[in-house]
Formats: C-alpha cells, sequence, structure tokens
C-alpha cells in the first residue's frame, strides 16, 4: 500500500481496548468495483489457534455486511482523532444511499492483497475470515445484555479473522 510499511502484527503496540471502544474502527470490505465501510467501537484483536487475529461483529442490516459475506478478507483501519468526524459519519450514513467515504472526506487504498482500506488511517490490518457466526440469544449467560443492547433481537454476525498484514501509516 502506497504510503504505508508492512509490519509485523506482533509489533502493534496500540491499546486495542482504547483503539477500538473509544478512538472506533471502520471495517472495510468489497473489491475495486464496489465497496463499503463503517464505523465500528466493538470488537478485539488478540491470538487464537497460532494467528494473531481480530473479532469483528457487524448486524445483518448494515451494507458492508454484504461486502463481508460475499469476500474472503476485511480490513480494519485506525484513524487517529482528527478524523472523528468521518469516523461518527461513517457510523450514521449509509452507503447504500450514498458514496459515504468520499462524503465523509476519505479515501480507500488497496492492500497488496487487493482488500479496500482507508487511505487516512494511522494503522490497518488486513484480514481473512477464519470462523463466523450470529449471535444467538440461547448462549447469553448474562440477559441484561440483550435488554440493553438487542431489544430489538437483531443480533450481530461475529467474524474471527486471521491478521494476514499490518500497515502502519509512513
Amino acid at each position: 500500500m502506497n504510503g504505508f510499511k508492512e509490519i509485523a502484527p506482533s509489533l502493534i503496540d496500540d491499546n486495542f481496548i482504547k483503539a477500538i471502544g473509544t478512538d472506533w474502527m471502520l471495517i472495510t470490505a468489497g473489491d475495486h468495483v464496489a465497496h463499503n465501510t463503517m464505523t465500528a467501537s466493538w470488537g478485539g484483536v488478540g491470538f487464537m489457534w497460532n494467528k494473531p487475529i481480530a473479532i469483528a461483529v457487524i448486524r445483518p442490516q448494515r451494507f458492508t455486511y454484504e461486502f463481508t459475506e460475499r469476500e474472503p478478507m476485511l480490513t480494519l483501519s485506525f484513524l487517529d482523532e482528527e478524523y472523528r468526524q468521518a469516523l461518527t459519519y461513517c457510523g450514521t450514513h449509509s452507503g447504500r444511499d450514498e458514496n459515504k467515504i468520499s462524503k465523509a472526506g476519505l479515501s480507500v487504498a488497496f492492500t497488496d492483497d487487493d482488500v479496500p482500506a482507508i487511505s487516512q488511517a494511522r494503522l490497518v490490518l488486513e484480514c481473512r475470515k477464519l470462523y463466523t457466526d450470529m449471535l444467538r440469544e440461547e448462549n447469553f449467560l448474562d440477559k441484561s445484555i440483550i435488554e440493553k443492547w438487542y431489544p430489538a433481537k437483531d443480533y450481530h454476525k461475529a467474524y474471527i479473522l486471521e491478521i494476514t498484514h499490518a500497515y502502519i501509516k509512513e
């Protein structure tokens, strides 16, 4: 990716609780012809099955869900605070209705594996889907989560993703 340098995932020094939960990330999927992004503040990064992994969750009604389901790979893009307004825009507008990436003042770059990512990111995680499943009401041990976050029973689909490449802005 132009303007980025690849680093080993183990060398990333971000605090992902802050990077995802407070700073937010953009989940981007698709191809050169059609792609979309969405703001996410839930997920995680860790190590599983002897691989660096990320976990992303997407509700099926989100437009990005269609691209994520279709493609084997996606990216997670982390932006600096100066892009908070763009992150907010991408979280409150649908790509079904407009090119929200450009309307948010952002642009798309493609990884070496041709996966769309956000050019303005300081960190991009290119990920390959390993496992996915819908969150299910019967599997919640703490039922208060359902009451608080899923009153409409619109559960997320969870994706466990292998981090295949990590890029930092040069």
